[in-house]
């Protein structure tokens, strides 16, 4: 058989004490650029592949970014009815988007042709996150290909163990971290934070980033040397920029009148007063050139508008400090916050931060509405979730409704961090919480306000929760060396702006913070300078939140359910959930509970009737107590024999017998003239055995004659046998 050749080509760099290996050269060829990562028993095939223009250009770059995961990476099998991957996880849908959010900034400006990267773990050893390792191998992939690509770039993980900073901390160590910080950067610059902390300090999480970045700088020049040695010639591909007389002439004509339109207070009446503007300028312009230059260059006259809209917001608000709602650099909008805006639900609120507006409400339910998360790691359970919603009539669209897109689940997933620091713990609060943000009005930062109409619903509801917690979203500016930092940013100077840095916390530390950018880098003196604003801004915020509620409530929503806890033996769980479950689905039939089991004999048990509550404990105690010999118990004739009587007692989950010597039966009478099935009496314990059997009286303790020890094998065959082995006839005759 004659074998391939491959021209295969490796570099490893030591990070750590772990040895991270890019290798291209055998597998994927056919992408542009290809790369198999490899960091511990952790494999990853990154690719990068590159299109053609379309017919008509696009005015953005299609960079798609897809997170694959394999199951088998992890030796498992898809659950399903079909048994293979279908559509992402939240969590490849995260990462996806993390990866997305590094490399984005760092392609050439006017560059549209199309780009997809594939990242899939084909091994994964449980220890070396492969969403991390995605960076550097999405980036090595466009490295070593000829897309035009201003890399390398990397990312590491930095959490803070024992006060002491851990790079790329396994997901068993990152559990015991205050801190899990996702940063990626250029050698020169930081490009991307994605963390979740526990109330840590702004120095803190300075320090982290860039102890990080060290690390990443590292990366970046392991990446510079194996594209040097693997890397393709870079393809002369066309820029889509705007021809500068075009540009020149319309700045000339209308600069004036774009920025005065900029100035329009409100987002729809600003939005309107830009529309007619434009189409002014279009029918103008097309009159003045004649109609066939325009249509050759209407797409540049559309740009042209845009480009000198973004130019005259950024450079009113760099230099003249004036933005266009009217506000200073360091301002807060008008906030408005409500609570107890819904029946029903068990807890509620409306946050309105200038033309951005969020309903919050919580649901409390019990362990069975837990959610099942199953991906490469081992399937867990979470007892707390976020789910965030942006319809779009908020932002006066008309739209279809669909499923939670990829900008859903990730602002959704960074307000659900922002608050899971200061969620109860599941020993002390055992229900499952889940929190519903409901955009209906946006301008900008609303995961942010989700994470204050998230902290302030949880208090309504009686959530006791450690401390409030709020967010802000902070912008930047930047021309040359002239930058300004903005507080709390709208959707214009979101999209004209050049970073959106968003940080949520307590009053005593950042919970979660992200930063996106649209420039290659920004310095440590703008991050100092974003963490200091953003904590005075906070700190404001949750002024006016604690104004209005201060602390949880001490008592829940009458609808909410009730969890009360009771703890058992592990081994006489058995008992408790019964034969197929007999048990347990009998208590569950009578008492209209819900009942949750764990393996550790913790058993959780919800209902909005104290009373049910109460009777499904008394149950399942009945089936594991031990009966004491010093009381009485009321029980129920189970059967009738010839020498005694079956009781069933203590909820009839214990039965006993009691002998005609301890019933109030005269010698010669027949028991069954004195009792029948389904009578109640009282009965008492007089001995039981290992075995379970139980003997019982109806007498006072004292009484004569003593208790006769039950032997049910005997009594049953004297009931049977007429022969009695006392009597000297029965003797003879055997």
């Amino acid at each position: 058989m004659q074998q391939h050749t491959f021209n295969i080509i490796t570099k490893s760099v030591e990070i750590d004490s772990k040895t991270i290996t890019l290798e291209t050269g055998k597998i994927a060829k056919q992408a542009n650029g290809a790369v198999i990562l490899t960091c511990g028993k952790t494999v990853l095939l990154c690719t990068a592949t590159m299109g053609k223009l379309g017919k008509e250009m696009t005015d953005f770059f299609p960079l798609t970014v897809d997170y694959i995961e394999k199951m088998y990476a992890s030796g498992k099998i898809p659950g399903g009815f079909f048994k293979r991957e279908a559509k992402p996880s939240t969590n490849a849908t995260l990462f996806s988007r993390l990866i997305d959010r590094v490399i984005r900034p760092l392609f050439p400006e006017g560059f549209r042709n199309p780009v997809h990267i594939v990242i899939s773990p084909l091994a994964y050893d449980g220890v070396n996150d492969p969403a991390i390792m995605g960076i550097m191998g999405a980036s090595a992939a466009l490295s070593v290909s000829d897309i035009p690509f201003n890399g390398p770039v990397a990312g590491v993980t930095v959490g803070i163990i024992d006060d002491e900073y851990v790079i790329n901390p396994s997901f068993e160590k990152i559990k015991d971290s205050v801190l899990e910080l996702n940063v990626g950067g250029t050698e020169k610059a930081v490009v991307m934070i994605e963390a979740g902390s526990k109330e840590i300090s702004e120095q803190k999480m300075l320090d982290a980033i860039y102890t990080g970045h060290e690390y990443i700088k590292k990366l970046c020049v392991a990446q510079k040397e194996f594209a040097e040695e693997a890397g393709k010639q870079k393809l002369e591909v066309i820029l889509d920029t705007i021809p500068e007389e075009i540009i020149t002439t319309m700045d000339n004509t209308y600069g004036q009148a774009i920025k005065d339109a900029m100035q329009v207070k409100g987002k729809q009446e600003r939005q309107n007063a830009i529309d007619e503007l434009s189409e002014k300028i279009l029918l103008e312009t097309s009159e003045q050139v004649g109609e066939e230059k325009y249509t050759e260059n209407e797409r540049y006259y559309k740009m042209a508008i845009e480009d000198l809209i973004a130019k005259y917001v950024r450079h009113t608000i760099l230099y003249d400090k004036n933005r266009a709602d009217g506000r200073g650099v360091d301002d807060i909008r008008d906030i408005s916050i409500e609570i107890d805006v819904l029946p029903i639900v068990h807890g509620s609120a409306l946050f309105t931060r200038g033309e951005t507006q969020a309903i919050g409400t919580v649901t409390l339910g019990t362990a069975n509405d837990e959610q099942i998360i199953d991906g490469l790691e081992e399937e867990f359970k979470k007892n707390f979730f976020l789910h965030y919603n942006f319809p779009p009539y908020s932002v006066g669209e008309a739209g279809f409704m669909r499923g939670p897109g990829r900008r859903e689940l990730g602002h959704g997933a960074l307000a659900e961090r922002a608050l899971e620091p200061i969620i109860p713990n599941k020993e002390d609060f055992p229900y499952t919480i889940r929190i519903v943000s409901d955009i209906t009005e946006s301008n900008g930062s609303s995961s942010m306000a989700s994470v204050c109409v998230g902290a302030l619903s949880l208090m309504a509801a009686g959530v006791p929760i450690k401390a409030p917690v709020a967010g802000i979203a902070n912008g930047l500016i930047m021309e040359g060396n002239d930058f300004v930092v903005l507080t709390d940013i709208q959707g214009l100077e979101d999209h004209l702006g050049d970073m959106d840095f968003k940080v949520t916390g307590t009053r005593d530390g950042i919970t979660a913070m992200q930063m996106d950018i649209k420039i290659q880098g920004i310095t440590k003196e703008i991050m100092t300078i974003a963490l200091d604003k953003a904590k005075t801004s906070r700190n404001k915020i949750l002024d006016y939140m604690t104004e209005v509620i201060a602390e949880p409530r001490k008592e829940m929503a009458e609808n909410a359910p009730r969890i009360e806890t009771m703890s058992v033996d592990p081994s006489r769980l058995g008992e408790i959930i019964g034969a197929s479950g007999k048990v347990i689905k009998a208590i569950i039939e009578e008492t209209k509970v819900d009942i949750n089991i764990e393996d550790t004999g913790n058993i959780q048990i919800a209902s909005n009737n104290k009373l049910m509550i109460d009777r499904a404990k008394e149950l399942i105690t009945s089936i594991i107590t031990v009966p004491s010999q010093t009381e009485w118990y009321e029980g129920e004739v189970s059967r009738i024999e010839s020498f005694g009587v079956f009781v069933k007692f203590m909820n009839g989950y214990k039965e006993g017998m009691a002998h005609i010597s301890q019933l109030p039966v005269p010698r010669g009478e027949q028991i069954s003239d004195h009792f029948k099935v389904g009578d109640k009496i009282k009965v008492r314990v007089v001995e039981s055995d290992k075995a379970g059997k139980i003997a019982l009286s109806t007498r006072e303790f004292g009484d004569n004659p003593p208790p006769r020890k039950p032997n049910y094998d005997r009594d049953r065959r004297n009931n049977h046998d007429r022969r009695d082995d006392r009597r000297d006839y029965n003797k003879n005759r055997s």
